[in-house]
């Protein structure tokens, strides 16, 4: 089963993926795709959060910030996944040297063939991803091609998956499917 998460910052998504993606694993083996590569020390601290939230919840962290495909050189497809999350992969892939911030033009379709692939070799999938792309503000090209890039992610995961959620402020808008019991 495919499950894609989206929401604003904050707002509860990687708290309600946890507790599902063990719900699916119906006790088999769970992962945690974990892509952020830290920056600073605000990176940092999510990171040792998310750690601390996934505690006693029996997740394997596969450390994949790039080439997504090559998590399950570390892991059985048959487990469920938890990949948090399709923004901070993006960002690592467009700008994969943080010290020149050089775009990599070519990522969004690089993600976008990556995540399609892991997602029809495993058995459960839960993806999250931001929403940041809804706003009318107009903002400078290589901003634009992260925000463009991340719908057309976040439009190709919703297309394939069993399940499409928002989560807002806490409260769970099923847009896609049902929610898996």
């Amino acid at each position: 089963m495919i499950v894609f998460i989206t929401g604003g910052a904050k707002n509860g998504k990687s708290s309600f993926a946890q507790d599902l993606a063990v719900k699916l694993a119906r006790g088999g083996k769970r992962y945690y795709i974990a892509t952020m590569i830290p920056c600073d020390e605000e990176d940092r601290e999510r990171i040792r959060r998310h750690i601390a939230d996934r505690d006693g919840l029996g997740f394997e962290t596969v450390e994949c910030g790039r080439d997504i495909g090559s998590c399950l050189l570390q892991a059985e497809p048959q487990g469920s996944f938890l990949l948090d999350s399709v923004t901070a992969l993006l960002m690592n892939e467009l700008y994969p040297d943080p010290a020149t911030w050089a775009l990599d033009p070519t990522a969004p379709e690089r993600c976008e063939k990556g995540l399609l692939e892991l997602c029809g070799r495993v058995a459960n999938l839960v993806l999250v991803s931001d929403y940041i792309y809804s706003d009318a503000a107009k903002y400078d090209a290589q901003t634009e091609t992260f925000r463009k890039g991340l719908a057309r992610l976040d439009r190709a995961i919703a297309r394939i998956a069993d399940t499409v959620i928002e989560v807002s402020a806490g409260n769970l808008i099923l847009l896609k499917g049902v929610l898996p019991q």
